[in-house]
């Protein structure tokens, strides 16, 4: 909701005192008496009303929210995309300024960007690494512009992992990025798959924190006639994700590496009997011996178009609170909807929200602490 945070402004013929002193009366005195006059007239009419508004803002919460779920479109990209029908309106329409001008609205302080799909690999490694570099460059370039505003998480051309690792020495060592911006699957493979070993390695030694958006893989892609895959495939494939992630033991191989995941994660709370049960099988206990739900709780999970309570209320019965962040995924969704969402819900005491606002993403990128 656009305007969030911003005080209520009553308006109307009653509301006009400051008519009131441009009576040409010439005496001071009778100035201020007909302004205490309009005054009163204001209080008597609208007394409850500004009671109501006063308190409203006294008990209002300051929010300085870090956004860990946000997208960015580099003008490049947009060239580059031309004539595919691979990009959205909202990805072909952001600008800075208006993803500045919704932060504000809603209280964001600072949104932490990211590329979202399709990403940047199709199939030919020279044409991903292009796209990597001038992505992070141009997300460089707004963090140093904006100072404060925005973060960046440097976007890799996997599955080429000689790319991936350059990208990654360039986005962390040079350009001091907050972590780096990966996709649920590459292909036929989903992260936790042994192909990435090498990468993982690299941001496991960095103690890393990963930021993972979901794509639609190769096999489900338009399986319901005019049903778009962002609506049940991101979900359903941030799930697979999480589990091959797990199960195929990649979160004990690389237990310095912080993952964020979106949506909060996807369906993966509502599935969560079925993968507490599997996690019993013999075969399972060398890569999760304390269980599916351990592995779980130590990961973050952002609340990007997962904000009501429905999802918020399931999510918090897999993990603590502390392991939830922020996420708006604009420009496709409005800071001010998940600000709405998230206080309307009431899944969160407001020690929990300040939390999610931003104490949780500071814990593990201290660089936004406050």
């Amino acid at each position: 909701m656009r305007g969030m945070g911003r005080a209520l402004r009553p308006s109307g013929p009653f509301l006009a005192t400051d008519a009131a002193t441009t009576v040409g009366c010439g005496c001071g005195h009778a100035r201020e008496g007909l302004k205490s006059m309009a005054g009163g007239i204001a209080r008597a009419l609208l007394g409850p009303f500004a009671i109501r508004k006063a308190h409203a803002q006294e008990a209002a919460p300051r929010r300085d929210i870090l956004d860990v779920h946000a997208h960015l479109t580099p003008p490049q990209y947009i060239q580059d995309m031309a004539g595919t029908n691979l990009i959205q309106p909202p990805t072909i329409n952001w600008t800075p300024q208006k993803h500045i001008e919704d932060m504000d609205a809603a209280g964001v302080a600072t949104a932490i960007l990211s590329v979202t799909t399709p990403g940047v690999w199709f199939g030919d490694v020279e044409k991903a690494r292009r796209i990597s570099r001038y992505t992070n460059d141009y997300a460089a370039s707004l963090v140093s512009t904006h100072k404060g505003r925005f973060g960046a998480f440097t976007a890799l051309p996997l599955p080429d992992t000689e790319g991936a690792l350059r990208e990654i020495e360039y986005g962390l060592d040079q350009q001091k990025s907050d972590g780096v911006a990966l996709f649920t699957n590459y292909g036929d493979k989903w992260l936790g798959d042994t192909a990435f070993d090498p990468v993982f390695a690299e941001l496991n030694r960095r103690k890393a924190v990963v930021y993972v958006h979901p794509i639609a893989p190769t096999c489900c892609v338009n399986i319901l006639p005019g049903v778009a895959d962002a609506l049940i495939e991101f979900g359903t494939d941030t799930t697979r994700a999480i589990a091959n992630y797990v199960l195929r033991g990649a979160a004990r191989r690389f237990p310095d590496v912080t993952m964020i995941w979106s949506h909060a994660g996807g369906t993966m709370p509502f599935l969560i009997e079925r993968f507490d049960t599997i996690a019993r099988f013999p075969k399972l206990l060398t890569h999760i011996p304390d269980g599916f739900r351990a592995e779980a709780r130590r990961f973050f999970y952002d609340t990007a178009q997962s904000a009501n309570p429905v999802s918020m209320s399931a999510l918090r019965q897999v993990v603590p609170p502390s392991q939830i962040v922020f996420g708006t995924d604009y420009p496709f969704r409005t800071a001010g909807e998940h600000v709405t969402a998230l206080e309307q819900g009431k899944v969160f005491s407001q020690d929990e929200m300040r939390g999610i606002w931003r104490g949780n993403a500071a814990r593990i990128l201290p660089q936004f602490a406050r």
